[in-house]
């Protein structure tokens, strides 16, 4: 059996193993261990599992993971994300659709500073959906509004996902982040244009709030929220100049989060216990799973499947199109059924070498990988964002009347990752101004 056909056995393995729930960081190292065990025998399978990881936990630039986690964390316990949803409705109100206009705009904050898109939905679920079913707001355009904008967490830095793809494609990880930037502010407002140009055409969905709010109620209420849009220009804004590494404003991030909760009154034993030991579980499940697709990308190498891949791709020259439309086709169906990590780990592997014979920009396909996996968050059957949201609102909404909520987000997303296709430089311009 040649090395090629066990690599292509060793995916088929994969996915069947990923499809019946096998843990995911047990499925990529278990696969790629006895792939190693195949093709080169048990000493070379041994050899991988006394030293790659070590050397992949060593990585310096993996340390952004638990301090962006930790920023998260303080800042959600600490009562820095609490007024976000009040802010955003005094100031967007007024809009049509304006309570899930304003929860838009709050999942994007709350995310620019959580960086998890699970987390993002189910700390603004709790305190947005109760407030849009009270005022009669339609129950799928309620729930999908904040399931859908809840995926921003993973493209609006500091995303743990954009983290992982820098490492894994061997590019700058400040860079990477950065590239999220303009997408995910254009994402959001995508999301709300589309919410706002419903509700106008369809006022039935979202009844027009009759409440006259003073200019005085919205600078006040920014008083409250100042702190967290200043910290998250301060981490990206001293990657984007290059005073920072990722790595060292992730860790700037976390201790300017714990300053500014402490000068705010909100540090206490318990916020900094529970924002510990969250972000411990947090980074040691992202942790065990990135291994295990570092595993896998050894195994690959090893097989040779790439490079076959790469090599098939080059010879029948297809337009950089063709390949990207190909990527989009193979990422959205995955995302209808596995978990995102798990996707991105297991393709890039292959993925990485086609492109780099293509000689695409690696950077711009990141924010396009990133946008995949946030479709794939809201897309039944397996939307883990809808299922977040479900078990916040409990029997209030049925599950397929907050999946149908979500097809307009789908949607709206899908023309804005054919934007991104066809403009990169909504992507590439702040990283290359960084070059």
């Amino acid at each position: 059996m040649s090395s090629i056909t066990v690599g292509i056995l060793a995916i088929a393995i994969l996915l069947l193993m990923l499809a019946v729930r096998v843990p995911i960081a047990f499925a990529l190292a278990s696969v790629s261990v006895v792939g190693m065990l195949v093709i080169r025998g048990p000493a070379a399978a041994l050899s991988v599992l006394a030293e790659q990881p070590y050397n992949f936990i060593a990585h310096w630039s993996l340390s952004a993971v638990p301090m962006f986690i930790l920023m998260g964390t303080v800042a959600y316990h600490g009562g820095l994300t609490q007024s976000l949803y009040r802010a955003a409705r005094l100031w967007l109100s007024a809009l049509p659709g304006g309570l899930a206009v304003a929860s838009t705009a709050a999942c994007a904050m709350f995310a620019a500073a959580s960086g998890s898109s699970v987390a993002t939905a189910s700390a603004m679920g709790r305190i947005a959906i109760p407030e849009m079913l009270r005022y009669r707001y339609d129950p799928g355009l309620a729930t999908g509004a904040v399931a859908a904008a809840g995926t921003l967490g993973s493209l609006i830095p500091p995303s743990i996902l954009m983290v992982l793809y820098a490492i894994f494609a061997e590019v700058s990880v400040s860079q990477a982040l950065v590239a999220g930037v303009i997408p995910g502010i254009l994402s959001a407002i995508m999301f709300a244009t589309m919410i706002a140009i419903r509700c106008k055409l369809n006022p039935s969905l979202a009844p027009p709030i009759e409440e006259e709010v003073s200019w005085a109620d919205r600078w006040a209420v920014l008083a409250a929220v100042w702190p967290l849009p200043v910290l998250v220009l301060a981490v990206i804004g001293s990657m984007y100049v290059g005073v920072f590494t990722a790595t060292e404003a992730a860790a700037g991030g976390a201790l300017m989060t714990f300053v500014i909760v402490a000068l705010r009154g909100g540090l206490n034993w318990k916020v900094i216990k529970e924002s510990v030991v969250e972000s411990v579980n947090s980074t040691a499940t992202i942790l065990f799973i990135a291994l295990g697709g570092f595993l896998l990308s050894r195994f690959m190498a090893v097989s040779g499947l790439p490079a076959y891949v790469a090599h098939v791709v080059d010879g029948m020259e297809l337009h950089w199109l063709s390949i990207i439309i190909g990527a989009s086709v193979v990422y959205i169906i995955l995302g209808m059924f596995l978990d995102s990590i798990g996707i991105m780990l297991l393709t890039l592997p292959i993925m990485l070498p086609v492109l780099e014979a293509a000689r695409l920009d690696l950077i711009w396909f990141g924010v396009l990988v990133i946008k995949y996996l946030e479709i794939g968050l809201v897309t039944p059957p397996v939307g883990l964002n809808v299922f977040v949201i479900k078990s916040v609102v409990g029997k209030t909404v049925p599950l397929e009347t907050i999946f149908k909520g979500v097809m307009w987000f789908i949607a709206t997303d899908i023309i804005t990752l054919i934007l991104l296709i066809s403009f990169p430089q909504i992507s590439l311009f702040l990283p290359n101004i960084m070059k």
